[in-house]
């Protein structure tokens, strides 16, 4: 148990069964009459849904702890995405619906952080910055434009936007929570 006011960013809290993420803890103050509170922005860890919940500075709340470990992807099927711990090679199942809109980014012996209550893996903490080749992107506009974007296919399927002079071929970093282009890696060898 934890009080309200000790609660972290980042700490996960069961909250009427449910296995919730805070995202961010904004406290007010009180005033005259009206007592403080402890606004947490939450995510529901199962099923990526969010909500704001407010609390007293002294209510006590349920922390979970997880135990994290580094894994890698290996195969998925029509319910779930597998990965495997490469020292004991145990493997588990996380559903789709947790690996949401990530799943694009999986590729075979990929690594990820995997959240387990228990021995039931519930969460997938994914890297910040994942390099990714760009499959496809137009011709760069040549009048030393170098601040305007363009459209570019990255070889799994997302689009995204990318400075004037990556051309097809390139491996870009991106920042796999804002879907955004952070600079590129190598340049293709004409």
């Amino acid at each position: 148990m934890v009080l309200a006011s000790e609660v972290k960013e980042g700490t996960t809290l069961q909250l009427d069964g449910k296995l919730c993420r805070v995202l961010e803890v904004v406290r007010h103050a009180g005033s005259g009459q009206m007592h403080g509170f402890i606004e947490l922005k939450l995510k529901d860890i199962r099923f990526g849904h969010f909500a704001e919940r407010r609390f007293k500075h002294a209510d006590r709340l349920d922390d979970i702890e997880l135990t994290k470990r580094q894994m890698e992807y290996i195969y998925s099927d029509s319910e779930a995405c597998y990965f495997m711990d490469p020292e004991t090679f145990v493997q588990v199942g996380i559903a789709k619906a947790v690996v949401s809109h990530h799943e694009k980014f999986l590729k075979e012996g990929t690594k990820a952080t995997i959240e387990l209550l228990g021995e039931e893996a519930i969460n997938v903490q994914w890297p910040k910055v994942l390099e990714v080749r760009v499959a496809i992107t137009g011709p760069g506009i040549h009048d030393g434009q170098d601040n305007t974007m363009k459209q570019a296919t990255l070889e799994n399927g997302i689009e995204i936007l990318v400075p004037q002079f990556v051309i097809t071929g390139d491996t870009v970093r991106i920042d796999t929570e804002k879907m955004k282009y952070l600079d590129r890696v190598s340049v293709k060898k004409m």
